[in-house]
């Protein structure tokens, strides 16, 4: 068994070279330079507004945009606040929602101007921003752990 090991210890270069490629293997470790000039920037492609999108289809592609953000406090926080106030959303209030959660690069500021860490830019400070953030205060202390289920959309509306 020995010899085993030994071969492994003085081949395992090459071996892992075989096995996952021609370079070696890489991973972050937190240690970027002070200045964050080896981190790349991934230029993304601006958002346009979708004119003339069916009410319906928005609510739905809103509600899934919701629920699939880049950050887990943010899918919490958004799919309820969706689920409270999406339906009761007029289009302008629609088109300000989408914005919010589409334009900008960041789940984070979404986030910070949401719990209110940060000042929200003009631009997003609106009144659907503004019953974002008292809702996010959950003053009456909802359980929200997890996104909410979504039988409430299958049920019969009276």
């Amino acid at each position: 068994m020995s010899i085993l090991r030994n071969v492994w210890y003085l081949n395992r270069e090459r071996v892992s070279r075989a096995i996952f490629g021609a370079y070696p293997l890489r991973s972050y470790r937190g240690d970027t330079s002070d200045d964050m000039t080896d981190i790349k920037q991934i230029p993304l492609p601006p958002w346009e507004e979708r004119t003339n999108e069916p009410l319906d289809t928005k609510r739905a592609r809103l509600l899934y945009e919701s629920r699939k953000r880049g950050m887990l406090e943010n899918c919490i926080l958004l799919s309820f606040f969706a689920k409270k106030y999406l339906n009761e959303m007029t289009e302008k209030q629609l088109s300000l929602y989408d914005k919010l959660i589409n334009q900008p690069t960041n789940d984070w500021d979404i986030y910070y101007w949401m719990t209110e860490t940060k000042p929200t830019p003009p631009e997003f400070d609106t009144e659907v921003m503004t019953l974002l953030k008292e809702f996010t205060k959950n003053r009456n202390m909802e359980h929200r752990v997890g996104q909410p289920a979504l039988d409430y959309l299958f049920e019969d509306k009276k």
